[in-house]
């Protein structure tokens, strides 16, 4: 029984002897100077982020009066052009046709109106026939007023400065009255337009400032809300708020987000410099009787040259800045004001 029992509890020994244990803590050396601060409690303002697009508060959606054939279309797709730019021109004969006619009528009741004028101040026709020429003179005037006004629909011009960001037709195409031609944008003035949870909005008026954070943006820029629907949406309990943003900061279609105050909270603060990161995690090293500490913590908003830490420190707590890489856990350390 017993010489049964003697080989396996030399292999049992054997195997326990190749265990691996635990890491050794590192030795005692001349302590690492680091630089610290401290990690602090802050109340900070809770801002709630509406997602929004950047929309120009001016777009035109240009289309025929008459119907013609597209002759010309000197500007295409994405180009800038001024107010009063010719942005297409038609070819329409039958308004054309009827400038002529028109015109050949008013040539008619001028000749009609004169001679009349000369018969009344002979004597030879009444007073009545003289009114009677000069009102078929003005119908005639009015009659070719109005084929100039619908034959300069031929030439289609810009309403306001600014960039085309749709075309519908080329040249030769059949243009009628109704038909969306091109579509036209204003680059000078852009609001950041985003629906507002409705408790949020209700703190919120036109004329207020609002912080806005474009898509692409490190920072955001701070706008003005220039309307704001009077009721909200029955359905998603939302307020449509628009943002007129700075010139130049933004671009039509950009997605945006509306930064609306709601309240504050406590915030722990540590300098952006303090964090490290090994793979997915976030670290933090502070300073425990004179001893490095590892701390893994989560990240919330960045606040200029500081971090919110969401967990992983209390507050208080004396954080390294910078750490050098050759610091470990548990190393001790020196901390420099």
């Amino acid at each position: 029984m017993h010489a049964r029992l003697l080989p396996v509890l030399l292999v049992l020994g054997l195997a326990a002897c190749g265990r691996t244990g635990p890491a050794p803590a590192p030795a005692d050396g001349p302590a690492l100077a680091v630089r610290t601060a401290a990690a602090t409690r802050e109340s900070l303002p809770v801002r709630l982020e509406s997602p929004a697009t950047v929309r120009p508060a001016e777009r035109a959606g240009i289309a025929a009066k008459l119907t013609g054939t597209v002759a010309s279309f000197p500007h295409g797709l994405g180009s800038a052009v001024a107010a009063g730019d010719v942005l297409l021109t038609l070819n329409a004969p039958e308004a054309a046709a009827r400038l002529r006619q028109t015109q050949a009528q008013l040539a008619e009741a001028d000749r009609n109106a004169d001679r009349a004028r000369v018969l009344v101040e002979k004597g030879v026709n009444p007073a009545d026939s003289l009114r009677d020429a000069e009102d078929r003179q003005r119908y005639a005037q009015a009659n070719v007023a109005e084929a100039e006004a619908l034959l300069a629909y031929a030439t289609v011009r810009a309403p306001f400065a600014g960039v085309i960001t749709e075309t519908h037709v080329l040249p030769g195409d059949l243009a009628t009255p109704g038909l969306p031609l091109l579509a036209l944008e204003s680059t000078q003035h852009l609001r950041a337009e985003g629906s507002v949870p409705e408790k949020a909005a209700a703190g919120l008026r036109p004329g207020d400032a609002l912080e806005v954070l474009l898509d692409d943006a490190a920072a955001s820029v701070t706008g003005r809300i220039e309307e704001m629907s009077a009721a909200a949406d029955a359905v998603s309990r939302t307020v449509l708020v628009k943002v007129a943003v700075p010139a130049g900061s933004a671009r039509s279609g950009q997605f945006a987000r509306l930064l609306v105050p709601a309240g504050a909270s406590e915030a722990i603060l540590v300098p952006a410099t303090a964090l490290t990161r090994f793979g997915q995690m976030e670290r933090v090293f502070v300073v425990e009787q004179n001893r490095a500490a590892l701390r893994l913590v989560k990240t919330g908003r960045t606040l200029g040259d500081r971090l919110e830490i969401l967990s992983g420190l209390a507050g208080g707590e004396p954080v390294i800045v910078a750490p050098p890489a050759a610091l470990r856990e548990g190393q001790r350390v020196a901390p420099q004001p």
